[in-house]
This record gives C-alpha cells, structure tokens and sequence, in this order.
C-alpha cells in the first residue's frame, strides 16, 4: 500500500501559503494562479488554518462578506485535519470522506511537508489498482 510520502515525492510538495491577515480576495487570487482549490494558513511559519474555494463559497459569499474587506480569518478553518507521510493512501482517503474535506495539509513535527487533493488519492488509488490488474493479468496469461 502506498504511504502518503511517496505521493507527496512523486506528486511534488509545494506548499502556497497565505497569512491570516490577508484578504481573502488575494487567497482567492493566489489559489487562481497556482490552479490550487486551497491555501495553507500560517502565521510564524506555523500552521494556523486553511481557506478553499469551498470555504468563500459557504462562510463569505452567503454571509455578504465582500472579498476585498474580509481577512482570512474570518472564514479560514482553524482547526486543521492533517496526516503524516507514513500514513497510507487508503487512510488519508477514510479521513477525507469521514470529515468531508477535500485537501490535507501533510505535517510531521509540526512541520508542513506538503498538501494533497481528494483527486490526489483518487488518481493515486487508480494507478495502484491498474498495476494490481497488470500483475494479475501477467501472472494469468503465464
């Protein structure tokens, strides 16, 4: 089974990060031009929160909140789901459908390591199921 490391190493760990006190105007502007559905919330290096597209749509358009004005803060997640490198692919796919989001921040020691997508693992889980049926095939043609 893959472990969330290895995706990160083949997928890339980029990490775009926005600080609490910028509008959520320029989150969404940063997510726009790095074709991200999230950004990482940090204040001191720290990991603090995260603001997706999904975020602005719930907590700041149907509040009236104009992008602009509106800090990051205000509709950011505080409090983050993350996973570790070594956990697996099948585990990161369980805590994304259980707590219903869609982007991890990858952390080990309190140090962000990388971001992954739902599509991340989907894609992830694909290929892992494609090799699988390779082999099986292989193995059955002799």
């Amino acid at each position: 089974m893959k472990k969330i490391g290895q995706l990160l190493k083949s997928k890339g760990n980029q990490v775009w990060t926005i600080s609490p006190d910028a509008t959520v105007f320029d989150a969404l502007k940063l997510m726009a031009e790095k074709n991200i559905g999230a950004v990482v919330v940090t204040k001191d290096d720290a990991l603090v929160g995260i603001i997706s597209e999904r975020d602005y749509a719930r907590k700041g358009i149907l509040r009236g909140l104009t992008s602009q004005k509106t800090p990051v803060s205000k509709i950011m997640v505080s409090r983050v789901v993350c996973i570790t490198p070594e956990e697996t692919i099948d585990e990161g796919m369980a805590l994304m459908s259980g707590k219903h989001i869609r982007h991890l921040p990858v952390t080990e020691d309190k140090k962000i390591l990388g971001v992954i997508s739902i599509g991340d693992l989907v894609k992830a889980q694909i290929e892992e199921q494609k090799f699988m049926i390779d082999q099986l095939t292989h193995y059955i043609n002799g």
